[in-house]
């Protein structure tokens, strides 16, 4: 295994305050790390979002979904670095109690790329996709709550 570049664990520090945020759903330390301009595919209508403010949203309507924080983990995160752009792909376990008092519990795929801006890197291109059956269009058991 390869030594961890400073440009790829300051990505892994931010990609973790991000966790972090998203786990207490503080809104402004999560939109900090998504560029304005951020381009997202996600599995919460709308399906492709063209900004970070409207990315904004999705995210406010599902912590106002959720009753008490969002038990969030990232597994097998991947990342890429060179020069000034990034990629980083990973496995998340979401968990959580919605307000109407049930449990969820589910698996997404996440892709991110990044872009070094004045000194920062930040999320430009987000991706969030989940396991389905083909056959019958619905989450595989084993990613679903």
């Amino acid at each position: 295994m390869q030594t961890p570049t400073a440009e790829e664990m300051e990505i892994r520090k931010g990609l973790d305050d991000l966790v972090q945020a998203l786990r207490a759903k503080d809104i402004e330390a999560l939109m900090a790390h998504y560029a304005a301009a951020t381009i997202v595919f996600d599995i919460r209508p709308p399906l492709r979002i063209d900004s970070a403010d409207a990315y904004r949203k999705n995210f406010e309507a599902w912590f106002a979904s959720v009753d008490g924080p969002i038990d969030y983990e990232v597994h097998e995160l991947l990342v890429t670095v060179r020069d000034d752009v990034a990629f980083c792909h990973g496995l998340c376990h979401v968990r959580s109690k919605r307000t109407n008092g049930e449990k969820a519990d589910y698996w997404v795929r996440v892709t991110s790329g990044l872009q070094k801006m004045s000194d920062r890197w930040m999320i430009t291109h987000e991706h969030i996709s989940m396991p389905i059956d083909l056959r019958t269009m619905q989450a595989q058991p084993e990613f679903q709550s």
